[in-house]
């Protein structure tokens, strides 16, 4: 008996041994392209093309020169405008998510499941299958360009409703005796969301915080579009992508991994920070829907 325990904790040992050297192998491919941007951004010499990985001379001056050098490519204004237009679309898409989760979770009425169905069925198809006609359609009310930020805010709330399936179904678990018994004692509907449910669904709203501010910050496709090649009125993301034209790669290249780091650094940080609540709102919000 002893022999066979040792032969399956043997076994047991060898089975985590390969597991954790897998996974291991998995996080270092992960990490390896944000190790690399990391070490270009504080590469002294220009140039992309280059046949060496660790830089022969290291310096901030990619940082710097970010901030201080707008000559050319002004990336506070972009960072500035997506922050902007992210933070305003964090807001208003939680509360409409929150807002519809909780009526299609608690509420019954007579075209409730057609609509689930509709929003589940329209959600399966890509944005961006739309995006010419809804760019034509902000174009003709004047939302573009310099009206872009509001355009884009527009855009990127329009939908939210959509994204109701796992918040939802975390609101499926919270048990509706609370919200009886809330009731009993004279609460309204707006009483109970507020007072009862929000309280007990911190997981959930973080997870609805987070991905709706990673959506709008790292969007190129629509925002581009949106800009129209005008540097004025660009994002994060496609200033980024002007910074490897052909004409400007040379001397941008380790200012644009500067960039890249620097943008990469507040959305790992928060996700980081929130995690426990992140993946407690995932699962939650899969269990019943």
């Amino acid at each position: 008996m002893a022999k066979k325990y040792r032969s399956k904790k043997a076994v047991e040992h060898g089975t985590n041994a390969v597991i954790y050297v897998v996974l291991t192998i998995i996080s270092i491919v992960w990490l390896f392209p944000f190790f690399y941007l990391i070490l270009q951004s504080l590469r002294a010499e220009p140039g992309a093309a280059i046949l060496y990985f660790w830089p022969k001379q290291w310096t901030f001056d990619n940082y710097i020169k970010l901030f201080t050098d707008t000559s050319v490519y002004n990336f506070p204004r972009w960072y500035g405008t997506t922050l902007l237009i992210a933070f305003v679309v964090t807001i208003i898409q939680t509360i409409i998510v929150l807002v519809t989760s909780y009526a299609l979770s608690r509420l019954r009425f007579k075209m409730r499941k057609p609509l689930m169905n509709l929003m589940l069925i329209l959600g399966m198809f890509p944005g961006f299958m739309s995006m010419t006609a809804i760019y034509f359609l902000l174009k003709l009310i004047g939302l573009t360009q310099e009206m872009g930020l509001v355009g884009l805010i527009l855009v990127y709330t329009a939908s939210s409703c959509m994204g109701y399936y796992i918040c939802k179904g975390f609101f499926d678990t919270i048990p509706k005796s609370l919200d009886e018994a809330a009731r009993i004692d004279g609460a309204s509907r707006h009483t109970v969301f507020i007072k009862v449910i929000l309280p007990l669904s911190k997981p959930i709203i973080i997870y609805t915080i987070l991905t709706a501010f990673m959506a709008p910050w790292g969007d190129y496709m629509f925002a581009s579009l949106m800009a129209f090649g005008d540097q004025k009125y660009f994002n994060v993301a496609v200033g980024l992508k002007y910074m490897l034209q052909r004409e400007t790669i040379y001397e941008y290249f380790t200012r644009f991994c500067a960039a890249a780091v620097f943008v990469s650094i507040p959305i790992t940080i928060l996700f980081f920070w929130l995690q426990k609540y992140y993946v407690e709102g995932v699962t939650g919000g899969s269990v019943k829907g």
